[in-house]
C-alpha cells in the first residue's frame, strides 16, 4: 500500500487537533506523533506547523499545550482553553480541592491565565442555576460587587454563594432556603473570583 498523500495526513492530524481542543484536552507534539505513528516527533511538529502557517491552528509559545483554534474577531471572543480545577461545593463548606481535571473551550477576551473552571457539588446555589455537577467558569479577582457570585475561600475552605456587602461585614448567601447564609471574618476571607458563566452537559464529555 502506498504512502498517504501530505495533504490528507495533515488534513486528519488537523481533526484530530481540532476535536482534542474542543473536547478540552489539547495534545502535545508527541501524542500527535504517537497518534499517527510517526517515526519521529520532527514529523508531527512539521505538520502542525504547518497548520499554523495555514491559520488552520494557533499557538501560544512556550507551553507544551500551546496548540489552540485560532482567534477569528468576526465570530466573537477568541476560543480559549481554561484549566478545569477540581470541584467546589455549593453548601457546606468543604476542604478546597485543585486536581487538574482537563480543560474547557472558553469563548472570551480574558487570557487563559485570568480564568479557570470548578465543578460544583452540593444544592445552595439552585436558586440562581447552578446544579450539582455544572461548571462555573471563573474570573480570578480578588474583589467583586454586591450581588455577584463568586468563589470565596475562607481559611482552607472553599464556597461558591452570591456575595452581600453592607457597611459593616460581608456575607455569603446560598441560593437555597434550606441553607442559611455565612459570616466570615474579614480577615478569613479572601476572593479567588467571579463566576462569570455557568456549563452544563447532558452527557458527560
Amino acid at each position: 500500500m502506498g504512502r498517504t498523500p501530505p495533504g490528507q495526513t495533515r488534513e486528519r492530524i488537523y481533526q484530530f487537533v481540532r476535536d482534542r481542543l474542543l473536547s478540552g484536552f489539547p495534545p502535545t507534539v508527541r501524542e500527535v506523533k504517537e497518534a499517527f505513528n510517526f517515526r519521529s516527533v520532527q514529523t508531527a511538529r512539521e505538520h502542525l506547523e504547518a497548520l499554523v502557517n495555514e491559520g488552520r491552528l494557533g499557538k501560544e509559545k512556550g507551553k507544551a499545550r500551546g496548540y489552540r483554534l485560532p482567534d477569528s474577531s468576526r465570530l466573537g471572543p477568541p476560543t480559549r482553553l481554561v484549566p478545569l480545577l477540581g470541584r467546589v461545593p455549593a453548601g457546606p463548606l468543604d476542604i478546597a480541592a485543585e486536581d487538574l481535571e482537563g480543560y474547557i473551550p472558553i469563548q472570551a477576551h480574558h487570557s487563559s491565565e485570568e480564568l479557570f473552571g470548578l465543578r460544583v457539588r452540593g444544592v445552595s446555589m439552585t436558586g440562581a442555576g447552578i446544579l450539582p455537577g455544572d461548571i462555573v467558569v471563573v474570573r480570578r479577582q480578588p474583589t467583586a460587587d454586591s450581588g455577584d457570585i463568586v468563589v470565596a475561600l475562607i481559611e482552607d475552605e472553599a464556597t461558591v454563594k452570591r456575595l452581600r456587602i453592607s457597611k459593616n461585614h460581608v456575607e455569603l448567601h446560598p441560593e437555597n432556603p434550606d441553607f442559611e447564609p455565612i459570616i466570615p471574618d474579614s480577615t478569613d476571607l479572601k476572593l479567588l473570583g467571579k463566576v462569570i458563566e455557568v456549563r452544563r452537559y447532558l452527557e458527560r464529555p
